[in-house]
């Protein structure tokens, strides 16, 4: 499938890699598909921010990554009611990803980790859920995280 992207221009969408969300996102109920899109001259996207990008919505991507990167002992509690709609999940299969808010200064860029989205890689189903622990935040700052990341990778 050919998709023409507000930000990535067209790109080609391997049906296999087509994420499905039953229940739309939070604020986008009606939006049910999307895929991951990372720069491609990134290795594998895994440590870097990469796009939840909408099928059914060409112009609307958000920022998404690995809450992991920027929060080493992120677990959230999650309500197992709230994710059955995506199956059995097995620790192999699940993806964890959480937004990204990029503001003009870039030093005030945080992650939601209170809304995360959980993928079932194996069925390609996800969902955005609330965390039930409320000691994560909807405003995690990040900039600073990725800077030594990125200095400890280089050094």
């Amino acid at each position: 499938m050919k998709l023409t992207t507000r930000i990535f221009g067209e790109v080609e969408i391997e049906d296999n890699k087509i994420i499905n969300f039953p229940n739309g996102i939070i604020g986008f109920p009606d939006l049910t598909r999307f895929t991951l899109i990372h720069d491609e001259e990134e290795e594998s996207g895994k440590n870097t921010i990469r796009w939840l990008q909408s099928i059914d919505e060409p112009g609307f991507a958000m920022p998404v990554i690995d809450p992991l990167v920027v929060c080493p002992d992120y677990s959230p509690s999650v309500d197992e009611t709230k994710v059955a709609d995506i199956g059995d999940i097995k620790d192999e299969d699940v993806l964890v990803l959480v937004t990204v808010t990029v503001p003009h200064d870039l030093t005030k860029m945080t992650v939601n980790l209170m809304g995360p989205f959980v993928i079932n890689t194996e069925s390609m189903k996800g969902v955005q859920t609330i965390v039930e622990n409320s000691d994560y935040p909807v405003k995690f700052p990040i900039y600073d995280i990725l800077q030594k990341n990125k200095e400890a990778k280089e050094g």
